[in-house]
């Protein structure tokens, strides 16, 4: 095959229909809409989900719950996985996020309390602990700050 014998696939391009070109198109005069009504008309037709004035189905169905787009969204990290950091090493976002243990932090990080911790002196720096993690790192001589 050269580059002069290229075309499409058959079927798969479509000529379009050129409206109101003249009465011998079969398509002239009126341009394929009709003679009256609502949808021969420029800017006619009926909105989105409008059924000819039966009740429509987004009025139909039951509306349920509360959608709080204020919520924020933690990427969580279980204490089990601080091990992989030396003794003595501050743990923040950038740290995790290097670390391959996070991919985004989000609105922020929440540490949570599965897993045993080994390593000592990790100075942690999240903006949220549960009790039982801030417990487990405190235990085995950490350091937790709330940024």
């Amino acid at each position: 095959m050269k580059l002069h014998e290229l075309q499409p696939a058959e079927g798969s391009r479509k000529t379009s229909k050129r409206v109101g070109r003249g009465i011998g198109s079969g398509m002239g005069k009126t341009s394929t809409r009709g003679m009256k009504g609502q949808k021969s008309r420029s800017g006619g037709g009926v909105r989105s989900g409008f059924e000819g004035g039966q009740m429509p189905l987004y009025r139909r169905l039951p509306k349920r719950g509360f959608k709080n787009i204020w919520a924020k969204t933690f990427a969580e990290v279980n204490v089990g996985s601080l091990n992989c950091f030396e003794d003595g090493a501050t743990v923040d976002p950038v740290a995790l996020i290097e670390a391959g243990i996070l991919k985004n932090v989000r609105d922020g990080i929440r540490i949570l309390g599965d897993g045993e911790l080994t390593t000592k002196n990790l100075t942690v720096r999240a903006q949220g602990f549960t009790q039982g993690a801030a417990e487990k790192i405190a235990a085995v001589g950490g350091k937790v700050e709330v940024i």
